[in-house]
C-alpha cells in the first residue's frame, strides 16, 4: 500500500474508531469498532506488525495501571466511600448552594487527582446530583464542576489520568518531580475555575435552597480511606526504587478486593468487570490506529506547527496546539500524535502537551471520553445539560485556565528545575 492510500485509510479509521465512541450506536462498546479498526491497519500494511506490537508492549504497563485504579475505584465506592463523601457535603453546605460549589470542588478535586477522572465522573456525579437534590438546590453549578474538574483537576499527579500516564513515561521524570512541577498549575487552574464558576452560575447560586436538609449518619468508610492513602504512598516509594506504580495500584486493589471478597460484598465476575476491560481493549485499539495515521505523514505535517524549545512564548503554542487537537480528534489521540513530538525538548514540552490536552476538552463534548461519559450520566438522571451552555462555561474557562497552568508550569520549571 502506498503512502497516500495508507494514511487516507488510517484517518478514515480514526475517525470512524473516534465516532463510535462519541455516538455509541446502539449502545455499542467503544472496543466494538476500536479492535476491528486496529485490525484492518495492519492487515492492510498501513502498519507493520511490528510498530503496532512494539505500541501495544509501550502501553501495556499503562493499561495494567489504568485497570488497577479502575478496580480500586470500584472497590472504595462499594465500602461506602464516595457516599460518605455526599453526607459531608450535604452537612457542610447547610442549605447554602455556594458552600455546596466549593464542597464540590475540593471533592472533585481530590477525587480526581488521587482516583483517576474516572472515578468523579462514574462514582462522584451522581452523589452531587443526589445531594444538590437532597439540598433543593439547582444542579447546574455542581454537576458542570464535576465535568470540568475530571478534566482540569487530573493535572496534578501521573496516576490521575490516562493522559498523565502516558506523559508520565515520555517525560522521563520521576513520580514526585512530575508531581511537584505540576501542583501549582493544578492549584492555579482549580482556583481560575472555582472563581469563573462562582461568576456564572451567579443567579443559580443565589437562588437559594429550599431547606438545609439534614444529612443521614454515615459512618466514615476508615478501611478503604487508609487502603488508598497507603496507595499513594506506595506510588512515592515505587517510584524512588525504580518500580513501576502499577505495582502499587495493584497492591492496592488486591488489598480491598481480597476484604469484599472474604466478606462477601463483591464476586470475582464483580471485580474484573469493574475494571473495563472492554475499554482498555479500545485504548489499545486505538493507539494502534493513531500510531498508523502517525507513521503515514500526520507526524511529518504536525512537526512544523510544534514550536521548538521550552520557553513560555513555546509552551503556551504547545498547550494551545495540544488543546486544539484534543477538541478535533479526542485528548487521547492527541496526546498519543503529540508526545513523540515533544518528547526530544524536554520534560516542560510534555507538560505543556499535558495541560492542553487536560484542560482543552472542557470546551467539547468530544474534547474527552470522560466528558462524554459525563453527558450520558446526567442525561441518565434526566438533569438537562445544554451544549450552548456547555460550550460558554467552556470558552470562558479554557481561555483563562490555559494560559494561566502554563505560566504556572513555567514557573516551576525555573523555580524547582527539571
Amino acid at each position: 500500500m502506498n503512502a497516500a492510500l495508507a494514511e487516507t485509510v488510517s484517518v478514515l479509521l480514526l475517525l470512524a474508531v473516534l465516532a463510535c465512541a462519541v455516538i455509541r450506536p446502539w449502545g455499542w462498546q467503544e472496543a466494538v469498532v476500536a479492535v476491528p479498526a486496529a485490525g484492518v491497519v495492519v492487515a492492510t500494511g498501513a502498519i507493520s506488525v511490528e510498530h503496532a506490537v512494539a505500541e501495544m508492549a509501550r502501553l501495556g504497563p499503562v493499561i495494567g495501571f489504568l485497570a488497577a485504579v479502575l478496580v480500586l475505584a470500584k472497590l472504595c465506592d462499594d465500602e461506602g466511600l464516595f457516599h460518605a463523601c455526599g453526607v459531608w457535603m450535604a452537612r457542610g453546605a447547610a442549605g447554602r448552594p455556594r458552600h455546596l460549589l466549593a464542597q464540590v470542588f475540593v471533592a472533585a478535586s481530590l477525587i480526581t487527582a488521587v482516583l483517576s477522572l474516572d472515578a468523579t465522573v462514574v462514582l462522584l456525579t451522581p452523589v452531587v446530583l443526589a445531594t444538590a437534590a437532597r439540598l433543593g438546590a439547582r444542579p447546574g453549578p455542581h454537576v458542570y464542576a464535576c465535568a470540568h474538574l475530571s478534566n482540569t483537576a487530573s493535572l496534578l499527579l501521573p496516576v490521575s489520568n490516562l493522559t498523565n500516564l502516558l506523559a508520565f513515561t515520555a517525560s522521563g521524570l520521576s513520580f514526585t518531580r512530575f508531581t511537584a512541577l505540576m501542583a501549582l498549575p493544578w492549584l492555579v487552574a482549580i482556583g481560575v475555575e472555582y472563581v469563573l464558576f462562582l461568576r456564572f452560575f451567579a443567579r443559580d447560586l443565589d437562588a437559594g435552597a429550599d431547606a438545609p436538609a439534614v444529612a443521614e449518619p454515615r459512618e466514615m468508610p476508615i478501611f478503604a480511606l487508609v487502603t488508598v492513602v497507603c496507595t499513594l504512598a506506595g506510588f512515592v516509594v515505587a517510584s524512588w526504587l525504580g518500580i513501576n506504580p502499577a505495582w502499587a495500584a495493584l497492591a492496592g486493589a488486591a488489598v480491598l478486593a481480597c476484604r469484599a471478597l472474604a466478606r462477601g460484598h463483591t464476586t470475582p465476575v464483580a471485580v474484573v468487570r469493574s475494571a473495563s476491560v472492554p475499554f482498555l481493549a479500545f485504548v489499545l485499539a486505538l493507539a494502534v490506529v493513531v500510531r498508523a495515521v502517525v507513521d503515514n505523514g500526520l507526524a511529518d505535517a504536525l512537526g512544523h506547527l510544534v514550536p521548538d524549545g521550552t520557553g513560555l512564548p513555546a509552551l503556551l503554542g504547545i498547550a494551545a496546539l495540544a488543546a486544539l487537537l484534543a477538541n478535533l480528534i479526542n485528548n487521547l489521540p492527541a496526546v498519543l500524535v503529540l508526545l513523540p513530538l515533544t518528547a526530544p525538548a524536554g520534560p516542560g514540552a510534555v507538560l505543556a502537551v499535558l495541560i492542553g490536552v487536560n484542560i482543552g476538552p472542557n470546551l467539547t463534548y468530544a474534547g474527552s471520553l470522560a466528558t462524554l461519559l459525563w453527558r450520558r450520566i446526567v442525561r441518565e438522571h434526566e438533569t438537562g445539560v445544554g451544549l450552548g451552555e456547555f460550550t460558554r462555561l467552556g470558552l470562558l474557562t479554557v481561555g483563562a485556565t490555559l494560559p494561566l497552568a502554563v505560566v504556572a508550569l513555567w514557573a516551576s520549571l525555573h523555580v524547582i528545575g527539571i
